[in-house]
């Protein structure tokens, strides 16, 4: 019942997510992220939040994406009804998709990147919001809101969206962690906070409180 997408910009070092679905609060369910462990998406019929915070603590130890997910996946004898998407800081990323969620069902890995979804509109959907994001323009931020656009216009979710979400996670910034737990469209309101969180007296007051790179840094204005 969700779409997302988990993606590296190499040009900033930032990990993010994107995600949107045609339930409530795709950002609190579906959603987590670490600059140590990576990004993952957990989502399905029954998803589980244990599922997205476990694979990050297994990559923040070492493990690969593709190991991280197999252990976390076999442990649960739900996992039938559940999918998810994980990636590391650095290397392939990694998806599983059980049998018993509702379809249409997709996901894909490309570089840089892994894309997942359930109960949508057609496979193709994935694609899209695969495409979406690499031929987009602009920031990191906007490509990913770009992606779930792509997604949308490809068919969507089966059942609408009402909600979508955006997490950024940069070494030289604090999270952007964006989201719209219910409206009639989501994407459009989504697009109008992403442009309030990144420009204007916010974005200027957002950029001097501290981050990885400058941990005690502090607001001069």
């Amino acid at each position: 019942m969700t779409f997302s997408l988990l993606a590296r910009d190499p040009e900033t070092g930032a990990i993010g997510g994107a995600a949107a679905t045609g339930s409530l609060c795709v950002g609190g369910w579906v959603l987590r992220g670490a600059l140590s462990g990576g990004m993952s998406a957990s989502q399905g019929k029954a998803p589980s939040t244990f599922w997205g915070e476990d694979v990050l603590a297994r990559m923040a130890e070492g493990q690969g994406a593709d190991a991280a997910v197999n252990a976390v996946v076999a442990a649960d004898r739900g996992r039938a009804q559940r999918q998810l998407a994980a990636l590391p800081p650095a290397g392939p990323g990694a998806a599983f998709t059980g049998d018993d969620n509702t379809p249409a069902m997709a996901q894909r890995l490309f570089d840089g990147g892994v894309a997942a979804g359930n109960m949508l509109a057609d496979s193709a959907v994935i694609e899209a919001l695969v495409a979406g994001f690499l031929d987009a323009s602009g920031s990191f931020s906007q490509r990913l809101l770009a992606a779930l656009k792509a997604a949308d216009a490809a068919g969507s979710d089966s059942r609408g969206l009402q909600s979508a979400a955006l997490l950024v996670l940069s070494p030289a910034h604090a999270p952007l962690t964006l989201r719209v737990d219910h409206a009639g469209a989501p994407l459009t309101a989504l697009d109008d906070l992403l442009t309030r969180a990144t420009s204007g007296p916010y974005a200027d007051w957002a950029a001097q409180v501290p981050c990885l790179d400058d941990p005690e840094r502090t607001y001069a204005g």
